[in-house]
């Protein structure tokens, strides 16, 4: 343990007062105030990360700064979109990876009730562990695709918000998201700087799983390009052949 926690602090450092100033002043442009506690949790949670990362392939960003603006930063991003969901709304993050962007999301909103979806065993194992050492009530992480897991009653169109940061296509993340959505709920799609085309050979998924491109919210990072939060709001119940089995939303995504 010694020497892992000292691989930690010589490869990503511990998270200085600037580099925490910079997060709690940035976050601050999504509407949200971080407490001295929550910026200790951030600063566990990178700790965590670092040395897990040391054995799991959990990010190939470990730098300090980097993992301030790339991970947490764009995570909490996702706030600017939850400005009029429930304190206590049910949220699922699909493909969680190392938490992002659910574990930043639960620490800025203790309230929110989170699922974090994840296919690979080892990084659901970190994402349990760092749901223990950050005490988080109300936080879960469930090891499952999402073509399976959707067809569970306890989680289908259960949840007020599905997030995604995913790199595939939007027709792809909307057959994996809707399913899990209630109606009138919403999927929060994390997106880049194009993102009208995307959209576009998005709409014959949107048209056959039920939603509805609410906004496009322009997300701003220090030193990044520009992004987007993708905004579908869920209007009727998503037919039950969806999603197909695994591996066909990606395969085989319902483009125009």
């Amino acid at each position: 343990m010694y020497i892992c926690q000292m691989r930690c602090a010589r490869d990503c450092g511990i998270i200085q007062p600037t580099s925490m100033e910079t997060l709690t002043h940035d976050a601050h442009g999504f509407g949200i105030t971080l407490t001295d506690a929550q910026q200790e949790a951030f600063e566990t949670f990178y700790r965590e990360l670092c040395a897990w990362n040391a054995r799991v392939n959990l990010t190939a960003i470990t730098e300090r700064d980097a993992v301030i603006v790339k991970h947490f930063l764009d995570s909490l991003s996702v706030g600017l979109a939850l400005q009029q969901i429930a304190p206590t709304a049910r949220l699922i993050d699909i493909g969680s990876g190392a938490g992002f962007p659910g574990l930043p999301l639960k620490i800025a909103f203790p309230d929110l009730r989170v699922t974090l979806l994840e296919a690979t065993g080892k990084k659901v194992q970190f994402l349990s562990h760092v749901i223990a050492q950050l005490n988080l009530r109300d936080a879960t992480a469930i090891h499952a695709r999402a073509e399976d897991l959707a067809r569970f009653p306890a989680h289908r169109e259960q949840y007020d918000v599905a997030v995604a940061r995913a790199v595939s296509s939007l027709a792809t993340l909307l057959e994996y998201a809707l399913p899990f959505v209630r109606v009138g709920g919403v999927f929060v799609a994390q997106k880049g700087a194009e993102v009208e085309e995307e959209i576009r050979s998005a709409t014959r998924a949107l048209e056959m799983l039920s939603g509805n491109v609410r906004e496009i919210v322009p997300v701003r990072l220090p030193g990044l390009e520009p992004r987007h939060l993708v905004v579908v709001e869920k209007t009727a119940a998503t037919p039950a052949r969806y999603p197909r089995r695994a591996g066909a939303p990606e395969r085989k995504p319902l483009t125009n």
